[in-house]
């Protein structure tokens, strides 16, 4: 069992997520499970898990769990969140990800001092936030979905148009999933940052573990700048029709 706090409760809120019992294997190690209602990834889809050099894996069936073990037990663990190794020995039709998972505490966030670009707070669901949105383009703002948001928004403004803005989202384990979103022509200048510290310290406030969850290296090094801790990847595939099919059968 770890005895990192932080480990531990990324590790407990993805075990929850898996939707049936799992933990983590030891180090090097990987669980393998038969989950059809995971939400570690889309349904029917075969998602993937690595933190602090351990695995999780759900299946939607007991045939591609059997496929999908003796396929990852030729791989490192750090390699189950990298597309191309997992490519190498299952059949992958689709794939989301891999996204890096990170997670800070209270002692260890690195908030942002009160210079710069002045932080407005805004409830959820604001049309400010559908507007900067739309600036943004569908990717980019469905990775930060500030429309599902809860908590208020932490805005940041350029006369009257919202440019940057972050807020989060429960997820289990009392963990604050955290969205930042920057409009494309204002990026570089480090609102992401501010306007996440804003998040970030609401959430600690209310006593939740912050999670920031990122695909793109910019997203990356903004929770890494406010002292996130990128304990591991999470990946989800979709194997070619009939992959966890025993042949013999």
């Amino acid at each position: 069992m770890t005895t990192d706090p932080l480990l531990a409760g990324a590790r407990g809120l993805w075990q929850e997520l898996a939707s049936v019992p799992v933990s983590f294997a030891p180090p090097g190690g990987t669980s393998v499970v038969v989950s059809p209602g995971s939400r570690m990834c889309p349904s029917g889809w075969v998602g993937l898990v690595v933190l602090g050099n351990a695995a999780i894996v759900t299946t939607p069936d007991e045939a591609t769990a059997g496929r999908v073990r003796n396929a990852l037990a030729g791989l490192p663990v750090g390699a189950l969140a990298d597309a191309q190794a997992v490519r190498g020995v299952l059949p992958v039709a689709r794939v989301l990800g891999p996204a890096a998972l990170a997670y800070v505490s209270a002692d260890g966030f690195r908030p942002v001092v009160a210079s710069g670009p002045t932080v407005e707070q805004v409830p959820a669901g604001h049309p400010d936030l559908r507007r900067l949105a739309e600036l943004a383009g569908a990717d980019d703002a469905g990775e930060a979905d500030l429309g599902g948001i809860t908590s208020p928004a932490f805005v940041i403004r350029e006369g009257r148009e919202v440019v940057a803005a972050a807020g989060y989202r429960p997820w289990p384990g009392r963990t604050a999933h955290v969205g930042v979103l920057t409009a494309p022509a204002r990026r570089g200048r480090g609102l992401a940052r501010v306007a996440g510290s804003g998040a970030v310290a609401h959430a600690l406030a209310a006593g939740l573990l912050p999670q920031w969850r990122a695909r793109v290296p910019a997203s990356r090094r903004v929770a890494l700048a406010l002292g996130f801790r990128e304990l591991g990847a999470q990946l989800s595939v979709e194997l070619a029709p009939g992959a966890g099919r025993n042949p013999a059968g």
